[in-house]
């Protein structure tokens, strides 16, 4: 699935056979190991690592946050119910939440929560109506609500079916969890289509392309259900060219593999990821400024691309964890503040949740966004089994010393016998090069005949 916006692919979403996301699913597991020193639990919930549990996760009315300690709410073999809100990746397991939160088309409602949140990307006055709305709501049952940015204009109505559909089902999940032994699945998650329909299909979307018709029927009946005046905007593509591939999507999600990105000026940026943090290096390439412009001016521009690009790079490619990105130095304060504001602006198109310190006075700004699973490189990737990753491999001339090595080693203090070396074709042709010279100083250094 990708989205694009004014014709540019800002994200995908790759979902293959036996991989698909779990953030969302709710599980009856059972606690495995509680580590005190962590304040923090390992639960079975079924997958094949044990999910991980932190206090501040685990629900428990009446005791205050301050006070809480994990040996005292939950013990090994207690059976609980928890929700995954971020997938397995890596070594790590899934990360758990006992505070539940089911997601409806306008609304996610929270069993053990009170109250009524509402999306800050709302204008004010209609925060005001939702609210209202809403707070009537929650009277009705127990737990609290969150309204999605999806709500905009969205009448009392539509807004009471779903909550009546969200409480029935959170009615039917603990129904289910006295029925079965854990660790037990009970209420996955909508698949990836079905999910980015729900929660980024609203009026500013123009359409809405879907490439098999199954899929396409599944997408028109749910939003029939929800948001009727919608499904019109859904449409079956039947191009010759194939979908992903007439709208550059195929090309954009390859992208994602490659160091460089390019911005429209000519700079470029280099993107490399450590296990600790990814940095963002800003280069101006070949864009030397035109005409009058001073340096100063040139850097800046450049810089301001490179904001824009580098939120749609993190989109793209769903980078998360700590972020430092190396804009290009500038003299200026107001052009410091001026880059710092572009890439905020930017920033407000990303769902994630993200946090920009300053620009530091070597001109790098630190941030942090939030990733819940893994990103198109870690899908299509996977460790080179000679370099593990590292992106380099030794030379063919480090090999043919270490084979000298090792001979002189297996040599020493031998007196009889023989044995065979067997070494890849680049390695024995530098072993043989200069006509042996190196087996030549090697026979006459250990007195043996090679």
């Amino acid at each position: 699935m990708a989205l694009l916006e004014d014709g540019r692919v800002s994200e995908c979403h790759i979902e293959r056979r036996g991989q698909r996301s779990v953030v969302g699913h709710v599980w009856k597991g059972k606690v495995e190991s509680v580590l005190a020193g962590m304040e923090a639990c390992f639960i079975d919930v079924g997958l094949a690592k044990n999910g991980f549990l932190h206090v501040d996760e685990v629900v428990a009315l009446g005791v205050p946050k301050h006070k809480r300690q994990i040996a005292d709410l939950v013990r090994k073999g207690d059976q609980v119910i928890v929700q995954a809100i971020k997938d397995p990746m890596g070594t790590k397991g899934a990360r758990l939440t006992m505070q539940l939160s089911l997601a409806g088309r306008f609304l996610v409602y929270v069993p053990y929560g009170d109250g009524v949140g509402v999306s800050k990307r709302l204008a004010d006055e209609e925060r005001q109506r939702l609210r209202k709305i809403c707070g009537a709501l929650v009277k009705t049952s127990s737990g609290g609500v969150i309204v999605r940015t999806a709500a905009a204009g969205v009448s009392e109505a539509e807004l009471q079916r779903d909550h009546a559909l969200l409480v029935r089902l959170w009615a039917a999940l603990q129904k289910r969890a006295e029925q079965v032994k854990a660790p037990s699945l009970l209420y996955s998650e909508a698949d990836v289509s079905l999910r980015i329909v729900r929660d980024l299909f609203r009026q500013g979307v123009d359409e809405v392309l879907v490439d098999e018709e199954e899929q396409h029927r599944r997408l028109v009946e749910f939003l029939r259900r929800t948001s009727p005046e919608l499904a019109d905007r859904v449409r079956l593509y039947e191009g010759k060219v194939p979908m992903m591939r007439a709208f550059g999507v195929d090309k954009a999600v390859r992208s994602t593999l490659n160091r460089r990105a390019p911005l429209p000026s000519g700079g470029y940026l280099v993107i490399d990821d450590t296990e600790a943090m990814t940095v963002i290096d800003v280069n101006t390439g070949r864009h030397v400024g035109k005409g009058s412009s001073s340096l100063e001016e040139t850097i800046t521009r450049t810089n301001l691309e490179a904001a824009a690009e580098v939120v749609r790079q993190l989109r793209l490619r769903d980078i998360g964890g700590i972020v430092i990105i190396d804009f290009i130095d500038m003299e200026d304060r107001k052009n410091r503040a001026a880059v710092k504001k572009a890439l905020e602006q930017a920033l407000e198109a990303d769902r994630s949740r993200t946090y920009v310190v300053d620009i530091s006075p070597l001109g790098l700004v630190e941030m942090t966004r939030q990733n819940i699973s893994d990103g198109p490189r870690e899908i299509l990737t996977e460790p080179c089994p000679s370099c593990e990753g590292t992106g380099y491999v030794v030379t063919d001339e480090t090999h043919a010393i270490e084979v000298e090595r090792e001979v002189r080693e297996a040599l020493a203090g031998r007196t009889e016998g023989s044995f065979v070396v067997g070494v890849h074709p680049r390695v024995a042709a530098l072993l043989r090069e200069d006509g042996g010279a190196r087996l030549t100083d090697l026979e006459e250094d250990t007195g043996k005949a090679l």
